[in-house]
């Protein structure tokens, strides 16, 4: 008979039934092993734990077998021998932790003694198939926890890299004081936003929102801040003034998102404000909600105007709006997550409820974040980016004065 990988040991005090069965086990191919007593077959459990354990022991012997199996973390079976038809015998000896019992002489009764090795073997082996997947699952898990932590931790350098280029908090610039609030959803945010002094009485101010979310929006980020700083060092060097129009600034964010070839689009909402002049000049590329606008004297309202987004057509044109700036103001810009965490139901109802908001005088980043209970909020359903600008001169000073 073909040899077969299944060890069995065998633990009998009587020499010929031991012998015996060690034989018929051996013709149906098993590797067998016998001994007489569980003292001189301890030294098997160091390295060579058998799969099948044939014992004619006492019951707390028994169960001494299986404590030691069971600390080897083993499926071996014990199947328990005796010349014994007692009742009381049998229940004792499944009691102790045999999992079947013969009567001796075991090959007496060869079709009984095949079925109780077949069904064994079949218990084995599902149970050594469980060990596997079970370790095979321990170490994928290990693998996930190893390549989740790793991940978190590109995502928190990530993370720092985007704070780091956001602009200063509550700066002051040609008369205005612009301040930000940005809330990722994630470790990583799709929102982005800046504003910065391009000429000396004209400030930049815009607000991007990345199509999804995660690493590939966030790079995108990345690439806004590097397109807004060539474009400063091409003003000042005098290779190109595309910064300094709304429409163009647009363009060329279109153009860099077409060429990383990345799929990704998103809607951004610029605006030059000119204290000279006292005028906003703006683009809108799909951006949403649109910016508030407020002024001294309670009136208050979204800025009119609509585009395309930037990043999905080839030559898109967008128009420039401009909206006089004749008394004092404030505008406030978000992006559209600061709709999800309004709780009334319609589009119209929340729009409503941020218009009060700003028109009751909450336009300045820590009122809004106090008013919608940012802070409290510990899993937002999407980014959340607010930019706060606040006219610090008074406007008709300013235009006598030109």
């Amino acid at each position: 008979m073909t040899s077969r990988t299944e060890r069995i040991l065998i633990i009998d005090a009587d020499e010929r039934a031991r012998t015996d069965l060690a034989r018929y086990l051996e013709a149906r191919g098993f590797y067998v092993t016998g001994y007489t007593d569980l003292a001189a077959a301890r030294a098997l459990f160091d390295d060579n734990i058998p799969d099948v354990i044939f014992a004619d022991l006492p019951p707390a012997a028994i169960r001494d077998l299986a404590s030691r199996l069971e600390e080897a973390e083993t499926f071996t079976p014990i199947v328990a021998c005796s010349s014994s038809q007692s009742s009381v015998d049998v229940v004792n000896a499944l009691r102790a932790g045999a999992a079947d019992f013969v009567l001796k002489p075991c090959n007496d009764d060869k079709g009984a003694l095949d079925d109780v090795i077949g069904k064994l073997f079949d218990r084995v082996r599902v149970n050594r198939l469980n060990q596997l997947y079970r370790q095979e699952l321990e170490e994928a898990n290990r693998d996930l926890r190893e390549g989740i932590a790793e991940l978190r931790a590109d995502q928190r350098a990530g993370r720092k890299v985007q704070l780091r280029m956001l602009p200063e908090h509550e700066q002051v610039m040609s008369g205005l004081q612009v301040d930000h609030l940005i809330k990722p959803s994630l470790f990583l945010s799709g929102d982005f936003l800046d504003y910065f002094r391009v000429t000396d009485d004209k400030v930049l101010v815009y607000i991007a929102d990345v199509s999804g979310h995660g690493a590939s929006s966030a790079f995108v980020t990345v690439l806004l801040k590097n397109l807004t700083n060539r474009l400063q060092r091409n003003l000042r060097r005098g290779s190109s003034d595309d910064i300094l129009y709304p429409d163009r600034f647009l363009e060329r964010i279109n153009s860099e998102l077409l060429d990383t070839g990345l799929g990704k689009h998103v809607t951004v909402f610029v605006g030059i404000i000119s204290l000279s002049e006292r005028k906003l000049h703006y683009a809108v590329g799909a951006h949403f909600p649109m910016p508030i606008l407020s002024f001294e004297g309670g009136e208050t309202e979204f800025l009119e105007g609509s585009g395309l987004p930037v990043g999905l057509f080839e030559s898109p044109e967008w128009e420039v709006y401009e909206r006089p700036l004749n008394k004092p103001f404030h505008l406030t810009l978000f992006s559209d997550g600061i709709l999800e965490v309004i709780r009334q139901k319609t589009l119209d109802e929340k729009e409503g409820t941020l218009l009060e908001l700003v028109s009751g005088g909450r336009h300045t980043i820590a009122s809004l974040n106090d008013a919608l209970n940012l802070d409290e909020i510990t899993e937002l359903p999407d980014d959340i980016a607010i930019v706060s600008v606040t006219d610090t001169m008074n406007g008709s000073e300013n235009t006598s004065s030109k």
